[in-house]
């Protein structure tokens, strides 16, 4: 029977609900993240109630620790050790969870407070751990990214791709709207692609500083509606450039952020790596029951230059990622690979840039090498897919060699633009040799669902890609089946 997690809306907003506890809060709500069939890593972030003139979030040292419950009765739930929030930590506290049942949901929380004495309970947020890789599964997986609060709160630039007035919403202080279908739909894994703060924008304000760059996510993860969706799902996380440093930036220069200080705080402030393990990557992969297994990748930490010459020696990915990505592919056995690029391959993308693999003079070479390589390996079209953000326009598109690609958007309008037209003389494709199955032709905010189905009754396992508006209704889907 296929079933999907559903959560109504009024248990939704309760899941926000995350209490206070002697002056204490947890500013930026309970997150669940890397959750594979066995483990998970919880963070909470511990705070004063007061919000900060500018709209950080000071924190505050105190005590933490996790209570973690196969069901919703916390009575015999398994505690975590406590944990001291600590000031050099940005008073963030991890914990890594192992020994947990494929395929299950478990429900969270968090004691926290001055002492271990006083501390409180906050309210209990869930996740579902992915089936095992030889179960027949259902999952429903939504994508996300571009989530600029200056653009939301006050407004795109203008330029010649962005005009857009800040939300005026009466609910405007709740944060993005599209977080509140998203909740809805309850997905199975959330995937925030990249840009999921923006350091530089607006650029006479640009974080340079590391207490700056962490006041980018503080007010981010303030949002009630960011906290909420926090609840609802497993969660896996990305970062872009506008996380890393600035718009499109690689490892060079002397402007800051340093690379150094983009790596350290997009692993300190989200449950991406095992904060025990310094050398834990950010690129990995994570099977999702049988028919299914997604890979995730790292596409700042080992870029060549974006001004160095196109060609073989030249690469986004470095060549111990590719190497991996290679094997892993390889070995899978899964009905379905998704992989997971926090910029596109397809496209197309504007001609001015030369940030990714579709762009001229950019690394096209190393993404038409990467399609040969899947053609030559026998990895088929119709079982693998790209997903990508970075564009602020949702699309489908086709390679010539017959892979495809989905592109997320912008979650909001105020950060979003009208697709770039394959064919178009000031495309990366002025040719045409790009099929556009599907383009934005508008601004509009939205994400992306994929639903897998499991093949059953003699029918054959199937995904539906979904592009979805910032409302939450269906702007384009299309299915995929495959035996």
């Amino acid at each position: 029977m296929k079933t999907i997690l559903v959560l109504a809306v009024c248990g939704v907003a309760a899941v926000g609900r995350l209490g206070a506890a002697d002056g204490y809060t947890l500013p930026a709500g309970l997150l669940a993240g890397e959750v594979t069939s066995h483990r998970a890593i919880l963070q909470a972030r511990l705070g004063a109630e007061a919000a900060a003139p500018d709209g950080d979030r000071p924190g505050r040292e105190g005590w933490v620790r996790f209570e973690l419950s196969p069901g919703g009765d916390f009575s015999a739930a398994r505690a975590t050790p406590w944990r001291r929030a600590r000031a050099e930590d940005d008073f963030i506290v991890k914990e890594v969870v192992s020994g947990l049942e494929p395929g299950a949901e478990y429900h969270y929380r968090a004691r926290f407070g001055a002492t271990p004495a006083t501390a409180s309970a906050s309210a209990p947020q869930r996740f579902r751990t992915p089936a095992a890789a030889d179960v027949a599964a259902p999952l429903r997986l939504a994508m996300l990214n571009c989530l600029s609060h200056y653009a939301f709160f006050h407004g795109s630039p203008p330029s010649r791709f962005h005009d857009q007035r800040a939300y005026a919403g009466a609910d405007r202080d709740e944060g993005y709207p599209a977080l509140e279908a998203l909740a809805r739909l309850a997905p199975d894994a959330l995937v925030f692609a990249g840009d999921n703060a923006y350091y530089d924008n607006p650029p006479d304000h640009a974080a340079r500083t590391v207490p700056e760059m962490r006041a980018f996510w503080h007010r981010q993860f303030a949002l009630p509606r960011v906290r909420r969706v926090f609840g609802v799902a497993a969660t896996y996380w990305m970062k872009d450039d506008h996380d890393f440093r600035f718009n499109d930036a690689d490892l060079t220069g002397p402007e800051r952020p340093t690379p150094a200080d983009g790596i350290r705080i997009f692993r300190e402030q989200v449950p991406v790596t095992d904060p025990a393990d310094p050398a834990a990557r950010t690129y990995r992969t994570v099977r999702f029951g049988r028919d299914l297994q997604v890979w995730f990748l790292e596409g700042r930490d080992y870029r060549s230059p974006n001004r160095m010459p196109d060609g073989p020696g030249k690469s986004i990915w470095g060549a111990e990622q590719l190497a991996w990505l290679h094997a892993t592919l390889r070995a899978s056995d899964a009905t379905f690979r998704l992989i997971v690029s926090p910029t596109p391959l397809v496209g197309p993308d504007g001609n001015e840039k030369t940030d990714n693999h579709t762009n001229r003079g950019g690394f096209q070479a190393e993404g038409e090498a990467f399609f040969a390589w899947l053609a030559a390996n026998g990895i088929p079209p119709d079982g693998c897919f790209i997903l990508c953000g970075d564009r602020h326009w949702k699309y489908h598109a086709r390679h010539p060699s017959g892979y495809e690609e989905f592109s997320c958007g912008a979650l909001d309008r105020t950060n979003s633009r009208a697709g770039v037209r394959s064919g178009h003389p000031d495309s990366t494709d002025p040719e045409g040799r790009v099929r556009q199955l599907h383009v934005q032709r508008e601004p509009g905010g939205g994400f992306l669902t994929v639903e897998l189905t499991p093949a059953a009754g003699g029918e054959p396992a199937r995904l539906r890609f979904r592009l979805h508006e910032q409302d939450g209704s269906v702007r384009y889907e299309v299915e995929r089946a495959r035996r």
